[in-house]
C-alpha cells in the first residue's frame, strides 16, 4: 500500500481515538508529513529502532512500540519456551520514555514475562550490566541517545548484556512484523514487574570501581574536573562514582544538571559537537579546571576536553580518546603481567587504524568489526574461552574498557581518563601531552568526520544515489596519492587495485566503502544506520618525533585532508 491507503487503516480501531484524530489531522493538512510517517516502517539498525515520535509507522508512538514489544515477547516465548522469562528495561530522560517504558513493561507482563524496571530514568550502560548481573534473558532502553527531543528510540539487548545481532535481530524483525497491531496485549500484570533502584546502582558503581581505577595512591583530589550531563541520565550515577573513586574534586555544570528532555542549553546533546561542551568549557576556565567530561543522554558516549601544549582547552575526538584510554590499559595490563599473547582489543572498520600498531606494541590481537559496539560485544562473545577482552572503542565517542558492561559506557571510561589525567598530573603533565606519547610510540594518525544530513524519504534516496556513485566511479587517487585497495562491506570484497585480485571479507555485510592509498591515507563512506545522514571518514598517518614536531604535524594533517574534501565535491 501507499502512504495515504496505510494511513486510512489507522481511522479505525485497534488505533485509539486520539490516535485516529492525528492521522486525520495530517492527512486534512499535511500530505508530505503524511508520506514520511507512514511511507515505511521503522526498522531496528546498527542501535535498534529509533525515529521521530508521533503518529504512523515511521514513527515511534503507542502501537509501533507495542507491535515492538509484542514481537519480542513472542521470539522469547520460542527462544526460551520452558522457563520463566525475565527482562530488564531502563529508559533516559526524553520526552515519553516513561511512559514507553511502562508500555513495554504491560506488553511484556501481559505475555506472562517478568520484567525488571528500573524506577526511574538510568544510563544505558547500567541497563547492559544489569542484564547480566540479574541473568536476565533480554533488556530494553528506551532511547534515542544523542539525536535531537523529537526522537526517541529502542535498543534491544539480549542474555548476554549486549545489544542483538544476528541471528536475533532480524528473527525479530520478522516476529515484528508478523504482528497485527490488533494482537498487541497492552493489558499488562503489575505483579510480574520488579522495580529497580538505589541497590540496583551500588551494584554498578562497585563493579565500574572494580574494573575502571589503577592508581592506589591517595592524590586523587588533586585533579580537577568539570562534568556536564548535557540534562541526561549520567547525574544519578557518575558524581558518586567519582567520589566514591576518590575525586572529590568535581564541579557540575550548574546550567546542564537538572535531567530534562527538552535540552535547553543545546542545539543538540552530543558529546562528539564541540558546541554541546561551549558552557562546560567556560565553566573549567572559571574553575581552572584540568578535565572536562560530557555525556549524551543515556551516557554510553562521551566527550573529553583537556589541556593542549599552550594550556588552552581542547575537544579530544573519539579516535584520540580511544587512543589515549587504550594505551594506558594496555600498559597498566603489561605491568601487572596479564598479557601473553592471548588477549585481545576491539575496534571498527571506520575507526581509526592506529588500534593495529598500538596492538602489535603491546602484543596482543587487534580485532576489527562492524560499526557499532553491539559487533564489539560479538567479537567477546565469538572469542569467550579463547582471548579475553580487554577494551575497545569506536569514533563516535564511545569506549569500553572491560567486559562487564557489553556496550559502550561513558561511566567506567571516565573513571580511567581520570586514572589518566591523574597520573600524568602526577608527572607535572596532562592527558594531552600523554596521548602525543602515544603517537612517538606507534606513529601520529589523523582524523576527521564529515556528515552529510539528508532528511526524510528524498534524503534516503540521496543518500542512495551517492553510494551507488561511489561504487560505479570511484576514486582512483586521493590527493595525488594512488588508491591501491578499496573494500566493499556490501558485497564482502576486498579488491586489490594494482593485481585485480579480489579476496572475500569475512565480516558481516553492511553498506560501507573503503578506500585505501599507497601512503596509507584511508577514506570511509558510510550511511549512518540510526541518523537520515551519510558519513566520510577520513584518515592519515605520519610520524611524530617529539612535542615541538606536533603543531607542524597538525597542519600538515589537516591540509591534506582539505584537499581530499576538496576533490570529492
Amino acid at each position: 500500500m501507499n502512504s495515504l491507503e496505510t494511513a486510512k487503516t489507522w481511522l479505525k480501531p485497534p488505533f485509539d481515538e486520539e490516535t485516529q484524530k492525528e492521522v486525520q489531522k495530517l492527512m486534512d493538512t499535511n500530505p508530505e508529513g503524511l508520506d514520511d510517517a507512514f511511507y515505511k516502517n521503522l526498522e531496528f539498525g546498527t542501535g535498534g529502532m529509533r525515529g521521530i515520535m508521533g503518529v504512523g509507522t515511521n514513527r515511534l508512538n503507542k502501537y509501533t512500540y507495542g507491535q515492538a514489544n509484542q514481537g519480542l515477547a513472542n521470539y522469547l516465548r520460542k527462544q526460551f519456551p520452558n522457563k520463566d522469562i525475565h527482562v530488564a528495561i531502563a529508559y533516559d530522560v526524553r520526552r515519553n520514555s516513561d511512559t514507553f517504558a511502562k508500555l513495554a513493561a504491560d506488553v511484556l507482563t501481559g505475555n506472562g514475562i517478568y520484567v525488571y524496571l528500573f524506577e526511574s530514568f538510568r544510563p544505558t550502560p547500567e541497563l547492559s550490566f544489569i542484564v547480566r548481573n540479574l541473568k536476565c534473558d533480554a533488556g530494553i532502553v528506551l532511547t534515542a541517545s544523542h539525536n535531537p527531543p523529537e526522537y526517541n528510540g529502542y535498543k534491544v539487548y539480549w542474555n548476554d548484556g549486549a545489544q542483538i545481532v544476528p541471528p536475533h535481530d532480524t528473527a525479530i524483525i520478522q516476529e515484528v512484523r508478523s504482528t497485527n497491531f490488533a494482537d498487541i496485549k497492552f493489558n499488562g500484570d503489575d505483579s510480574k514487574i520488579i522495580y529497580l533502584g538505589e541497590k540496583e546502582d551500588n551494584e554498578f558503581i562497585n563493579a565500574a570501581l572494580e574494573n575502571a581505577l589503577y592508581l592506589k595512591d591517595g592524590k586523587k583530589k588533586d585533579l580537577k574536573i568539570v562534568y556536564t550531563s548535557l540534562h541526561g541520565t549520567s547525574i544519578t550515577i557518575l558524581p558518586e562514582t567519582l567520589k566514591r573513586a576518590g575525586y572529590e574534586n568535581v564541579f557540575v555544570v550548574p546550567e546542564q544538571k537538572n535531567p530534562d528532555g527538552n535540552f535547553p542549553t543545546v542545539k543538540s546533546p552530543n558529546p562528539e559537537e564541540p558546541e554541546a561542551l561551549t558552557i562546560a568549557l567556560k565553566y573549567a576556565e572559571e574553575q581552572k579546571a584540568d578535565i572536562v567530561f560530557g555525556t549524551d543522554p543515556d551516557a554510553d558516549r562521551l566527550g573529553i576536553a583537556v589541556r593542549d601544549l599552550d594550556g588552552k582547552m581542547i575537544l579530544l575526538n573519539g579516535n584520540q580518546t580511544n587512543t589515549v584510554l587504550t594505551e594506558f590499559i594496555l600498559n597498566q595490563w603489561k605491568k601487572a603481567g596479564k598479557i601473553d599473547g592471548k588477549q585481545f582489543i576491539g575496534s571498527t572498520i571506520v575507526t581509526s587504524d592506529i588500534f593495529f600498531p598500538l596492538a602489535k606494541y603491546y602484543g596482543v590481537n587487534c580485532k576489527i568489526c562492524l560499526t557499532g559496539f553491539k559487533w564489539i560485544a560479538d567479537l567477546i562473545r565469538f572469542n569467550e574461552g579463547k582471548e579475553k577482552y580487554i577494551c575497545g572503542g569506536e569514533e563516535s565517542f564511545g569506549f569500553m574498557p572491560s567486559d562487564y558492561v557489553r556496550d559502550k559506557d561513558s561511566i567506567s571510561s571516565i573513571l580511567v581518563a581520570c586514572e589518566i589525567a591523574q597520573s600524568a598530573k602526577n608527572e607535572g603533565k596532562t592527558l594531552f601531552e600523554k596521548l602525543l606519547e602515544v603517537y612517538e610510540k606507534v606513529g601520529y594518525y589523523y582524523e576527521e568526520l564529515v556528515s552529510v544530513v539528508k532528511k526524510g524519504k528524498d534524503g534516503a534516496e540521496q543518500i542512495a544515489k551517492m553510494m551507488e556513485e561511489f561504487r560505479a566511479n570511484p576514486p582512483k587517487e586521493l590527493n595525488g596519492e594512488k588508491v591501491i585497495k578499496s573494500d566493499d562491506y556490501e558485497t564482502s570484497t576486498s579488491l586489490n587495485l594494482l593485481t585485480g585480485e579480489k579476496t572475500p571479507i569475512s565480516i558481516p555485510k553492511s553498506n560501507v566503502l573503503i578506500f585505501y592509498t599507497d601512503k596509507g591515507t584511508k577514506l570511509a563512506c558510510r550511511p549512518s544506520g540510526t541518523e537520515p545522514k551519510i558519513k566520510f571518514y577520513f584518515s592519515v598517518q605520519d610520524t611524530l618525533k617529539s612535542n615541538s614536531e606536533y603543531k607542524q604535524k597538525l597542519a600538515e594533517a589537516k591540509a591534506k585532508i582539505q584537499k581530499i574534501k576538496d576533490s570529492l565535491e
